[in-house]
């Protein structure tokens, strides 16, 4: 009321000359002033600081003492009423509030391996850490003992008979000596010796080496003869039939070849002795006045090339079928391998077994050193990616050669005898010097097939191959290397899949091969085309030889059971 008594206008609408005069309330009988006077509205009066956080969450010191419900009272607005308390409460991780706490690390470490060791540990709350936890009747026993107070636990070090003496050069063992208390033999008892010999056994049936072992064993018992199919082994004036005619027409020298060869014509003779398929043929060394064919039937035969054209003789020792036959330099001697995992070395004039190599493994191929210092050598391409190096006069595996990714099929020598090349399954050919392991040359073309087999033309300057895309590939020796003519090629035939052997006319002017519809194919040299191509077998026509004497004879052998001689 005092404030309603001393209202006045403002100094600036008051003169100073005006005097100011009070006025009375008790004289205004007119104004009633009320005696319950609101100056404010009504408002809520539930406090603010139940609707925000009372204390900062972000803090790590509390200067009052709130309560639980202010502890936990949301940031900013009012909570949440979908949530439970514990959804509600602060979090720093997924799944609750983690308080950081400094920990002694050694302290931690010895309670863990503790409790891992002896199964007991201190309780870590800090009020109870004179209780344990775990096996507590443990602890008792222990009296609380530490894994770093206990006694050891039976892992003490073993000692070991050592000698660091090293003056001493006989006994002197190092770190690696003998434990004191250790037992080097340790011998079972009858009854689990039986047991283990048991097992031994069975493990070795099953095994491959003791299979490889067995068909050694039937291979040894495989009966081994020789017919003889001439009157008598020697004519009139006690040569052997391994010597060359003198009265056949032909000059059959060892220097001697045809100047300009032609195109057969006709068929002159047909061969009939093998049961099945014949797989090889090979010309006699030098004069080639008798062939040797090897067959499926497991048999080999010696034919004449001239006069009766008969089998001379037959070699039986082998239990499947004969893939491959080589001769020396001489012809005395023959190489046969076999699927029956057998490479045999045979007396081509008595028939008999001089040498027999196993491995174990099917040899695909095998071919004499041609030198003749070193024609008692001979390799054989195997079914196990290796090349096998063998001597005759040991039967002994002199050298491996084992770089190849699949089976061997082929060998080639050339530069002189001092080098080979081999053909594989996983289409490449590789460059081996003589005894040496270590290939010094691959040829891997994207082109280049797989090349079952490979011949060497008379004059040494090319190398052909079949391949399994229906060509015959070239190679050419230059400078005493072999390298890929890849422009080159001759086609035309069907052979993808077998192994068709290929051969040169002896004034390198013509090319033939069968293939697998048994027809014979000639191609031209220079041109590379086809000259000639006629029906020669009924089936798989597998290898065609010409004849090095010859001007137009060729050998074909066929998986019709003959072989035909055409002139």
């Amino acid at each position: 009321m005092d404030l309603l008594k001393g209202y006045v206008q403002s100094d600036e609408e008051l003169s100073d000359d005006d005097s100011t005069q009070a006025i009375s309330l008790e004289n205004c009988k007119s104004l009633a002033i009320p005696t319950d006077l609101t100056v404010a509205p009504e408002v809520a009066t539930k406090s603010i600081l139940k609707q925000i956080a009372i204390v900062d969450p972000r803090t790590k010191e509390l200067t009052t003492n709130p309560t639980y419900e202010q502890l936990f009272q949301p940031e900013a607005g009012p909570s949440n009423p979908f949530k439970s308390e514990n959804q509600k409460a602060q979090k720093n991780v997924l799944t609750g509030f983690v308080e950081s706490a400094h920990i002694n690390d050694f302290h931690f470490t010895r309670e863990l391996r503790s409790f891992d060791t002896l199964g007991y540990a201190r309780n870590p709350t800090a009020d109870k850490s004179h209780e344990f936890i775990g096996n507590k009747e443990a602890a008792i026993e222990n009296q609380g003992a530490s894994l770093f107070e206990s006694k050891k636990t039976g892992g003490e070090k073993r000692k070991r008979q050592a000698n660091f003496d090293p003056s001493d050069i006989e006994g002197y063992t190092g770190p690696w000596a003998k434990y004191c208390d250790e037992k080097t033999i340790a011998k079972p008892d009858p009854e689990l010796q039986k047991e283990m010999d048991e097992i031994t056994r069975k493990r070795q049936a099953n095994s491959r080496r003791f299979k490889r072992k067995q068909q050694q064993q039937q291979g040894d018992n495989a009966e081994e003869s020789s017919v003889l199919h001439l009157k008598e082994a020697q004519d009139y004036q006690g040569r052997s039939f391994l010597v060359p005619p003198a009265f056949t027409g032909v000059n059959l020298r060892a220097d001697a070849a045809p100047e300009k060869c032609f195109i057969p014509k006709k068929q002159i003779h047909v061969y009939k002795g093998h049961t099945k398929g014949v797989n090889c043929l090979q010309w006699f060394p030098k004069s080639a006045h008798l062939f040797l064919s090897c067959s499926m039937d497991t048999k080999i035969k010696l034919w004449e090339v001239y006069g009766k054209h008969q089998v001379v003789r037959t070699y039986s020792g082998h239990k499947l079928p004969v893939r491959e036959v080589a001769f020396n330099n001489e012809g005395t001697e023959f190489l046969s391998a076999s699927f029956d995992r057998y490479i045999k070395l045979w007396d081509t004039e008595t028939g008999q077994v001089k040498q027999r190599f196993h491995t174990g493994h099917i040899p695909f191929c095998v071919k004499f050193h041609p030198d003749d210092d070193k024609n008692h050598m001979f390799l054989s391409g195997m079914q196990n990616k290796k090349i096998v190096q063998w001597d005759t006069r040991t039967g002994e595996i002199v050298q491996e050669y084992d770089r190849h990714l699949g089976a061997v099929n082929s060998i080639t020598f050339f530069d002189k005898n001092r080098r080979f090349a081999s053909t594989s399954d996983d289409k490449s050919i590789r460059i081996w010097e003589w005894e040496i392991p270590v290939d010094t040359k691959l040829i891997q073309n994207v082109g280049l097939h797989s090349i079952p087999t490979m011949n060497k033309s008379p004059n040494e300057k090319w190398v052909v191959g079949q391949s399994m895309d229906n060509r015959i590939v070239l190679f050419q020796l230059i400078d005493d290397k072999l390298r890929f003519a890849k422009k080159k090629a001759f086609r035309g035939h069907n052979s993808a899949g077998y192994a068709c052997v290929t051969d040169f006319s002896p004034d390198m002017s013509y090319l033939i091969s069968g293939d697998a519809d048994g027809k014979l194919f000639i191609w031209d040299w220079r041109t590379h085309k086809i000259v000639a191509r006629w029906k020669a077998h009924d089936s798989t026509c597998i290898s065609a030889r010409w004849h090095p004497k010859e001007k137009s004879k060729i050998l074909t052998a066929g998986w019709d059971t003959v072989i035909k001689m055409w002139a």
